[in-house]
């Protein structure tokens, strides 16, 4: 079976004065739905390093959850993730938050959404990039729940749009142009449908994604 590191967000624990690091149970579902481990990593381990290097990972996931810059920690653990990743060539996916840090992590910026439209409300993409039509229509539905959007001007140089909101014209999935790095905006844990496990298939089990996307 695959194993695939996943990252935590941080929460304050009711009635406790601790952090404690949390992962959607959704998670949990949907990969054993594709026959993938996911191995939890925490945010206070004093060396990242040593503990991916543990477990010969398969994959990447960088999960949601959290703005970058509210948690230090985790800010830290996942670009550690990110640079012993690509140092190895284990696939990353970046979903939500974990798009914007990979964006962020090769030069990348955000902007705030003016108003309510990306939250907790689906819309419609379009695929746009030749690598993702083989396994994706041309147009999907995808759910929404982030108030932090990436405009092409945002977008790192080393990025490459593969997804776009067809409202706003915000990007909603991005790849890179040479090492197996892709990010989605939405959620595919909690839309287990075939689209999103088309999604996480291609790119973990079937290898679609080489170092260089063609």
């Amino acid at each position: 079976m695959l194993k695939i590191g996943i990252s935590l967000r941080i929460v304050n624990a009711e009635n406790y004065d601790e952090k404690r690091d949390a992962l959607s149970h959704e998670w949990a579902s949907f990969l054993e739905k594709l026959g993938i481990v996911p191995i939890l990593i925490p945010n206070s381990l004093k060396d990242v390093k040593d503990f991916l290097q543990q477990f010969h990972l398969n994959g990447i996931i960088l999960s949601g959850g959290d703005d970058i810059g509210r948690n230090p920690e985790r800010d830290s653990t996942e670009k550690t993730i990110i640079e012993y990743s690509i140092k190895n060539n284990i696939p990353i996916l970046g979903i939500c938050r974990g798009m914007q840090m990979l964006n962020s992590y090769f030069g990348g910026t955000m902007s705030k959404n003016l108003d309510a439209n990306h939250i907790n409300k689906s819309h419609s993409l379009k695929i746009n990039a030749h690598p993702f039509l083989k396994f994706l229509p041309k147009s999907i539905d995808v759910n929404s729940f982030h108030n932090n959007i990436i405009n092409q001007e945002n977008l790192a140089k080393e990025l490459l749009m593969f997804a776009i909101d067809i409202r706003d014209k915000s990007i909603e999935g991005m790849y890179h142009e040479t090492l197996p790095i892709i990010g989605v905006m939405w959620h595919p844990e909690r839309s287990q449908n075939q689209i999103n496990i088309s999604l996480l298939t291609n790119f973990f089990i079937n290898h679609k994604f080489s170092s260089k996307l063609n």
